[in-house]
């Protein structure tokens, strides 16, 4: 890490949340994906895809807002900042649900993507707020 760049622990904090809340919602996606692929097996496997993707929701998304928040000097601040993620990462998964009766599969890929890049987004804000070199920052 360069240590004359700026560090901004907003940027760095949010875009964390955001990541881990991106990420998280993105494998929920999947798992409601995967479910209404194999709706005919549902009383076989239902229950086990539905547990699997909240169980990868709050895994990712805390330990992605949790580790993205590294360099934030408060521990708590991480906690919160992970807590807050991983129900980020439920509450927008679970959005992908009414998708399914309005847009069908497609919609749900759709709002996958939109996860994705929404982490992807909010990652490379958090890079920035670290202060990276090679991060937008401005300062080599």
């Amino acid at each position: 890490m360069n240590d004359d760049a700026p560090k901004d622990p907003l940027a760095l904090g949010l875009g964390s949340l955001g990541g881990g809340a991106g990420f998280g919602s993105a494998f929920m996606t999947m798992s409601q994906i995967a479910l209404r692929l194999l709706q005919d097996q549902f009383e076989r496997i239902g229950y086990q895809i539905l547990t699997a993707g909240v169980i990868a929701a709050v895994g990712v998304g805390g330990a992605y807002g949790w580790y993205r928040s590294f360099d934030l000097d408060n521990v708590w601040q991480r906690g919160v900042i992970a807590v807050l993620a991983s129900v980020g990462a439920l509450l927008i998964g679970f959005m992908a649900a009414p998708l399914d009766g309005f847009f069908g599969i497609a919609g749900m890929l759709v709002w996958l993507a939109l996860n994705v890049a929404f982490g992807v987004a909010s990652a490379r804000w958090a890079m920035k707020g670290k202060g990276e070199e090679g991060s937008g920052t401005g300062v080599a």
